[in-house]
């Protein structure tokens, strides 16, 4: 069996999978609206994906991302009340694309087109609930020890 990680939607948790075993796994927040794959729907996209590209491997933790691209901030809970609007993006994304065409790849349902990532977020949105706007966030410490773990190419499963 193929490595690969497994996002499950109903428990809110990331599992990596080597030679068909599970051997990591961490807590994430998937969509607050549910799973959909329609652009604007704020869902988390399901089926087979594929991590496109890692960004922001040089650097630190708590990070500021917009764009895809490193502020030069690090999020504290000073700039988070600041900017309190932000949908924060911090430490590392693992950006993703979808595999199978008309499902979530291409046209209106197209995961890397909607800028669907795994991310770092600020600790306090990790309470076990779905809270996102459609990617999967995962606290600092966990997304740069996944980060670390994965090579670009690697297939995820989006599952309820």
């Amino acid at each position: 069996m193929q490595d690969y990680l497994d996002i499950c939607i109903a428990s809110q948790q990331l599992t990596i999978y080597e030679g068909g075993s599970g051997v990591q796994s961490y807590p994430v927040s998937t969509a607050k609206k549910g799973a959909g794959e329609l652009m604007g729907s704020e869902c988390t996209p399901t089926g087979w994906h594929k991590i496109r590209a890692k960004i922001g491997a040089d650097q630190p933790l708590n990070s500021v991302f917009v764009g895809r691209r490193a502020t030069g901030e690090i999020y504290s809970a000073e700039l988070g009340r600041q900017y309190f609007q932000r949908d924060w993006i911090l430490t590392r994304i693992l950006w993703l694309g979808g595999l199978e065409p008309g499902k979530n790849r291409y046209g209106k349902v197209d995961t890397a087109w909607r800028y669907i990532y795994i991310h770092g977020c600020p600790e306090q949105l990790m309470d076990g609930s779905p809270q996102s706007h459609g990617c999967i966030r995962m606290k600092n410490a966990d997304v740069l020890d996944l980060f670390d773990r994965v090579k670009a190419g690697v297939k995820v499963y989006i599952h309820e």
